[in-house]
């Protein structure tokens, strides 16, 4: 069966509520005993099938065009037709339609959809081939209240649709300004105190103002993740011939982008023993496999896998387990206070102890007291990170940076 003037378009791309609305009508027409439920959204002269549920092979389809002349949606709103018809063969006005032999159509419902300002959407309907007179005033009480909740879902669909678009192009204008730039922290050799690699981190000076993490989010969420990751690393590598040659260079890494053939691309240029990329504890991992084979021909290569946020939470035990790194960077959380704080000690003990057994390196970050260094030095931590031996720079101040001379980094009473 098919709608006389149906024209048959792509189906538009899902929104994040088209399943709760589908499942709407489905509940809907199975209450009801009909054939086919669906929303129609006006426009000018047509009017397009954006949600549709039905038995079988429907007569219509998502995406479906029909003018607004045809049919019986756009003469109901206007009164020219109930929006009730328990049965079509008892309405001259109905008959006329001719849908309702072609299709056919024994009974029909259906009720304008308005959005919360008042503007009509366009209208929630389900008929059947065969009459119903069973029909009564509570179905179509129902509807309309059905017809309420459509319309919130709807504007909350718009008011998402809307949402990525600001982030879109938020972000675009920011990658066209060679945002986000790029400073430089220090990651130091615990037992010697000299510099022996730099993590690269991006800030961003567009509006608004927000942590990077939010940027990389809002990004993910516009489609331009990878976009804007690809740019904080090709900025990061910039950077890194002026770099003292025997220092490495750790960069941030999500598992979209290393399952990416553009990051390879990206890094095919640089000295890969110089590099050492991170995933953070916040990264969702779906395939570790994927994820170690992706992996796999850099390391081959020389460069190396960090775990970031170590003792964060359960995923970053995952992800030390599932990917064997080569470094693992215990997280803020757990190296400050670290000096007076006894669970803390034994945490991150149990870690270094891990570490020393698999061949990895542990890297304490966020160190800030030197106190909480001599504890970490004695655990046999052998990095650390913070602001205690720098904050990050610039890489014109990085390039000529000295670590502030402690006497406990050069103690002979410290293992």
């Amino acid at each position: 069966m098919q709608l006389a003037h149906v024209v048959s378009l792509t189906p538009p791309v899902r929104a994040a509520g088209d399943e709760g609305i589908e499942k709407v009508l489905r509940a809907l027409r199975t209450h009801l005993s009909m054939d086919v439920a669906f929303v129609s959204k006006f426009r000018q002269t047509d009017r397009v099938f954006t949600h549709v549920d039905a038995i079988g092979i429907a007569p219509l389809k998502r995406g479906d065009v029909l003018s607004l002349e045809a049919g019986y949606c756009k003469k109901v709103v206007e009164g020219a037709l109930p929006r009730l018809i328990a049965d079509t063969s008892l309405l001259p006005g109905a008959l006329a339609i001719p849908e309702t032999r072609a299709l056919p159509i024994g009974a029909h419902v259906s009720v304008p959809v308005h959005l919360s300002d008042g503007s009509l959407y366009g209208t929630l309907c389900c008929f059947s081939a065969h009459a119903d007179l069973s029909l009564g005033q509570r179905d179509l009480a129902m509807m309309e209240v059905f017809a309420e909740l459509i319309a919130d879902r709807l504007e909350g669909d718009q008011h998402l649709k809307e949402e990525r678009l600001r982030k879109h192009r938020v972000i675009c204008a920011a990658l066209a300004r060679a945002q986000p730039t790029m400073v430089y922290q220090p990651i130091v050799d615990l037992r010697h105190g000299y510099i022996s690699g730099w993590e690269a981190l991006s800030r961003f000076t567009d509006e608004p103002v927000r942590s990077p993490d939010v940027w990389f989010k809002e990004a993910a969420e516009a489609g331009l993740g990878l976009e804007l990751e690809l740019c904080a690393v090709e900025q990061a590598l910039a950077g890194l011939k002026a770099l003292p040659a025997e220092h490495y260079l750790s960069l941030n890494c999500s598992p979209q982008l290393f399952l990416s053939h553009r990051l390879r691309r990206v890094l095919a240029e640089h000295d890969p023993r110089r590099l050492v990329l991170e995933l953070t504890e916040h990264c969702v991992v779906s395939d570790y496999q994927a994820l170690a084979d992706a992996v796999a021909p850099l390391r081959a290569r020389g460069m190396r896998l960090a775990i970031d946020d170590a003792g964060a939470g359960y995923a970053s035990m995952r992800h030390i387990l599932q990917l064997r790194p080569d470094l693992i960077k215990l997280d803020m959380a757990l190296t400050q206070g670290i000096e007076g704080d006894a669970q803390r000690r034994a945490m991150a003990s149990a870690l270094i102890a891990f570490a020393k057994e698999t061949g990895s390196t542990v890297v304490a970050e966020g160190v800030e007291a030197v106190a909480d260094l001599v504890t970490l030095r004695k655990l046999g931590a052998g990095k650390v990170q913070g602001y205690l031996t720098g904050r990050p720079m610039s890489l014109t101040l990085a390039s000529h940076w000295q670590v502030p001379r402690m006497a406990e980094f050069s103690d002979p009473a410290l293992p």
